[in-house]
C-alpha cells in the first residue's frame, strides 16, 4: 500500500476516533406541572447523571411546570423536600435550568421570583423543539 493511502486511513480512523470521543448523550426534561413531575424528575435527573454523568441535561419548564423553581418552593406533599438544594446540586453537575417566559406573563411572575441558577427561555415549547430537531436532543417528561 502506498504511503499517502496508509496516512489517508491514518487521518480517517483519527477523525473518527476524535468524534466518537466527542460525542456525548443530551437531553432535554419537559416539565410541565410542578406538582406531579419536581420531585420524581428531580431525582431521575440526579440518578441519569449516576449513570451518565457527561450527559448535558437542559430543563425546561413551562405552565405549572415552573413553580417548582420559585425561590423557598418545596413538595406540597412533603414540605421536608426544599427544592433549592437539588437544583443547585444539579446545575453544579452541569444540569441548566430553563423557564418559560410566555409563562412567566401569563402568571404575572418575575424573574426574581424564581431561583439563581435558573435562566430563562422566550418560550419553553419552542426552546424544547429547537433542543429536539436543531441540536438532536433526547427528550424525556418526568
Amino acid at each position: 500500500m502506498n504511503r499517502r493511502i496508509q496516512r489517508l486511513i491514518a487521518t480517517t480512523a483519527l477523525v473518527l476516533g476524535m468524534s466518537a470521543a466527542l460525542a456525548q448523550d443530551k437531553v432535554v426534561y419537559h416539565f410541565d406541572n410542578s406538582d406531579t413531575q419536581a420531585t420524581a424528575g428531580l431525582r431521575t435527573l440526579r440518578n441519569y447523571l449516576d449513570t451518565a454523568p457527561g450527559t448535558q441535561i437542559v430543563a425546561v419548564a413551562l405552565g405549572d411546570g415552573v413553580h417548582f423553581l420559585k425561590e423557598g418552593a418545596k413538595d406540597k406533599k412533603n414540605p421536608n423536600i426544599d427544592y433549592g438544594p437539588l437544583i443547585s446540586d444539579l446545575v453544579a453537575r452541569g444540569v441548566k435550568f430553563e423557564i418559560c417566559e410566555l409563562t412567566m406573563r401569563a402568571l404575572d411572575l418575575k424573574k426574581e421570583q424564581f431561583v439563581m441558577d435558573a435562566g430563562f427561555t422566550p418560550s419553553g415549547v419552542v426552546r424544547i423543539g429547537q433542543l429536539q430537531f436543531r441540536e438532536h436532543y433526547g427528550y424525556i417528561k418526568p
